[in-house]
């Protein structure tokens, strides 16, 4: 259920596998996603096994990091590992296209109204009344949907102030840099994905925008602030109207409910100070993937399924995210965001540190 990264992944690896596989998408391919478009390479191998590292479409390599204050101090670092840069309207697509050539079934523009869990099977409802029957069910639905509600996930009624926003922009920018650039109250990550475009994704509140009232004033006004995205929006050209979601919600979540393998960001999203979302949910559909296939070859139980890919989700994220919980605290305040950066300008091995932390270990 879902046809973001995690979606696409599992779909991709378990149809590698053998296994007879449907997606259900709500959309339809191409299209875009608010997202920081920078995945780091600790999945390149693991991409390059499944056949869908997408090379063709010439992802920007990326190797250096910057940050910088409200005031405009800037600390920067190398990136050991490093990553590239690519747009979920181009990455989804590619990958989309190679689940199809491997014989994935798609639904898109359809929507799950219900899934429910009886006798170890899975009954699946479509808006349209539609029902399918299945023994496994990998809910990659994103950071909020309807099914959360119908779960009944305890974080879906907690209320956030969070907003994210994403556009492209033509501009002038280093294609080997991801950089983070702290403005009152957020933060706004730059980095450059293909065709020459660079992708602009900044989180702010819901106060910030009754404040200012449209998205060109906030730029303009509240994020200009920042003098290195002043320098910014001075010189770019935006290239489509840019998106925004609310609720966005940083509350732990479970990474099974009744039954349900909870992969993506359905199962957990990271700050995005500390970026590598898109390498996570591509990770654990990894992790998904290889469960599910012991389970439907009988080798474990369902419940051993569970627990195993309970186990082996929080061994590979948990850290990662009270990482960014701790991290999220220090930015987007005047003080606290000018003390950190001087601080890092100065040791940059704390910095090189840090970013070593949001990355996880190669995925083979």
């Amino acid at each position: 259920m879902g046809g973001g990264l995690a979606g696409l992944t599992n779909a991709i690896d378990l149809r590698l596998r053998g296994y007879d596989v449907m997606l259900i998408e709500k959309k339809e391919y191409p299209f875009h996603k608010v997202c920081g478009e920078y995945i780091s390479n600790e999945v390149k191998p693991y991409l390059q096994r499944l056949g869908a590292f997408p090379e063709t479409l010439q992802p920007k390599s990326i190797n250096r990091f910057e940050i910088s204050s409200l005031s405009g101090k800037i600390a920067s670092c190398s990136m050991k590992m490093g990553g590239f840069g690519i747009s979920r309207y181009a990455f989804d697509n590619f990958l989309f296209e190679r689940a199809s050539k491997l014989g994935v079934r798609f639904m898109l523009n359809t929507t799950v109204s219900d899934v429910s869990f009886e006798n170890d099977e899975f009954t699946v409802t479509l808006m349209n009344g539609e029902t399918f029957k299945t023994p496994v069910v990998i809910g990659a639905f994103g950071k909020r949907s309807i099914l959360d509600k119908k779960l009944g996930r305890e974080f879906f009624n907690r209320k956030t102030d969070y907003v994210g926003v994403k556009h492209h922009f033509k501009a002038d920018f280093p294609d080997d840099l991801v950089a983070l650039h702290n403005f009152e109250g957020g933060y706004c990550g730059l980095s450059r994905v293909e065709n020459n475009h660079v992708n602009l994704c900044y989180l702010t509140t819901t106060k910030v925008f009754k404040q200012y009232g449209s998205i060109q004033d906030i730029e303009e006004k509240h994020l200009s602030q920042n003098p290195h995205l002043k320098k910014f929006f001075e010189n770019a050209e935006s290239e489509f109207e840019p998106l925004v979601i609310s609720q966005v919600n940083f509350m732990p979540k479970k990474s099974v409910e009744n039954h349900v393998l909870m992969s993506g960001d359905a199962a957990g999203l990271i700050h995005p100070l500390c970026g590598n979302g898109m390498a996570m949910a591509i990770h654990s559909a990894k992790i998904c993937s290889g469960v599910v296939d012991a389970f439907l070859q009988q080798r474990i139980s369902r419940k051993e399924m569970e627990n195993r890919y309970e186990q082996e989700w929080g061994q590979a994220f948990n850290f990662r995210l009270n990482f960014g919980k701790a991290v999220q605290g220090m930015f987007g305040k005047p003080v606290l965001s000018n003390l950190g950066v001087n601080v890092l300008s100065k040791f940059p091995g704390l910095l090189n540190k840090a970013v070593q932390l949001s990355h996880g270990k190669q995925v083979l």
